[in-house]
C-alpha cells in the first residue's frame, strides 16, 4: 500500500466497559476524545454507554465529535447501547461487530480494559502481521497499565514465537499528546511483503 494514498480519518478506540479504580483512567478517555475531535478524526468504538466506553462517547459528544457506536444485539437488548451517538449500528454478533469496526477506521487507539479490550487489540495486530492491514495500533499505558504485557511480548520474541517486527508494531504512548503523535507519523507498510516480515 502507498503511503500517498493512505489517511487516517476514523480512529478505533477500544475500551473498559467498566470505569477502573483510578479517575485517571476516566480522566484520560475523556481527554481522548477531546483530542482526536480537535484533530478532525472521526471515532469508531463498541457503542456501549458504560464504563470508558461511555465516558469516551459521552466527551465525543461534548466536544462535537463525530462518533459511531457498533454494538451488538445481545449487548443492546440489555440497554447498554450509547443512545446520543452520532450512528449507532447494530449488528448480530461479535464477529461483525469487529469487522465493521476494522473496516471503518484507519487507526487503533486502546485505553485500559478487560478481556474484551484484549483480545480486540490483538486481533488488530494478528491482522497487521498477516497483511490484511496496516494500522498503528497503539495502547495508552495509563499508570503503566500495560507495561506488563509489554514485558511477556518481549519475552514471546525472545521465546520465538513473535517477530520483532510485530512487537514493534503494538505502540505503547504514556499519554494522549504521545498517541496524536503517532498516528500524524504513521506511515503505513507494504502489506504484499506480509510473510517477509514473519522472519524478521
Amino acid at each position: 500500500m502507498s503511503s500517498d494514498s493512505f489517511e487516517i480519518k476514523n480512529v478505533c478506540v477500544f475500551a473498559g466497559s467498566s470505569p477502573g479504580n483510578r479517575d485517571i483512567y476516566s480522566e484520560t478517555a475523556k481527554e481522548l476524545a477531546w483530542k482526536l475531535t480537535e484533530n478532525n478524526y472521526g471515532i469508531v468504538y463498541g457503542g456501549g454507554s458504560n464504563g470508558l466506553m461511555g465516558i469516551l462517547g459521552n466527551s465525543a459528544i461534548d466536544a462535537g465529535g463525530y462518533i459511531t457506536g457498533i454494538i451488538t444485539e445481545q449487548l443492546d437488548d440489555i440497554e447498554v447501547g450509547h443512545q446520543g451517538l452520532n450512528e449507532l449500528i447494530i449488528v448480530k454478533n461479535m464477529h461483525e461487530r469487529k469487522k465493521m469496526m476494522a473496516d471503518k477506521s484507519q487507526a487503533v487507539v486502546c485505553l485500559p480494559g478487560g478481556v474484551g479490550t484484549w483480545e480486540e487489540f490483538f486481533e488488530s495486530l494478528t491482522w497487521n502481521q498477516l497483511g490484511l492491514q496496516t494500522k498503528p495500533i497503539i495502547l495508552l499505558n495509563i499508570e503503566n497499565y500495560y507495561s506488563k504485557l509489554k514485558v511477556f511480548i518481549e519475552h514471546a520474541v525472545k521465546e520465538g514465537f513473535l517477530p520483532q517486527s510485530t512487537s514493534e508494531e503494538l505502540v505503547l504512548v504514556n499519554n494522549v499528546d504521545e498517541a496524536i503523535i503517532e498516528i500524524r507519523n504513521f506511515i503505513p507498510k507494504d502489506t504484499s511483503t506480509w510473510y517477509q516480515r514473519l522472519k524478521d
